[in-house]
């Protein structure tokens, strides 16, 4: 477990989730992936602006606490592979849920 998420044990369950999810382009990476594995590259592309390295360390997170394997095909050029794990659907449910209050929220110009 990575020390962010123990500090975040030692608080509260919203504080977990928090730790897990937050970050740039977490939640966006699990929604994408949630129609199955892609490559780094398919990863980037279907996310938008992101750079390969803050998109590395996210999903270097992400694979340490469970919610994304890594697998790495033994073929010349490598071919590496991300998925869900069965925490990152439950995850994936999380993130769609905060995309449609996202899209409720800028629906509605009293809101901003």
């Amino acid at each position: 477990m990575r020390d962010a998420v123990r500090r975040a044990a030692e608080i509260c369950p919203i504080e977990v989730g928090v730790a897990i999810a937050g970050g740039d382009w977490k939640l966006t990476a699990v929604s994408k992936l949630s129609d199955g594995p892609l490559r780094f590259g398919e990863l980037q592309r279907s996310i938008g602006p992101v750079s390969a390295k803050t998109l590395t360390r996210q999903l270097r997170a992400l694979e340490a606490d469970g919610v994304i394997t890594r697998t790495v095909h033994p073929e010349v050029p490598p071919r590496v592979e991300y998925a869900l794990t069965d925490a990152g659907r439950d995850l994936a449910r999380v993130a769609d849920a905060v995309g449609e209050w996202g899209r409720r929220y800028l629906a509605d110009p009293r809101t901003h």
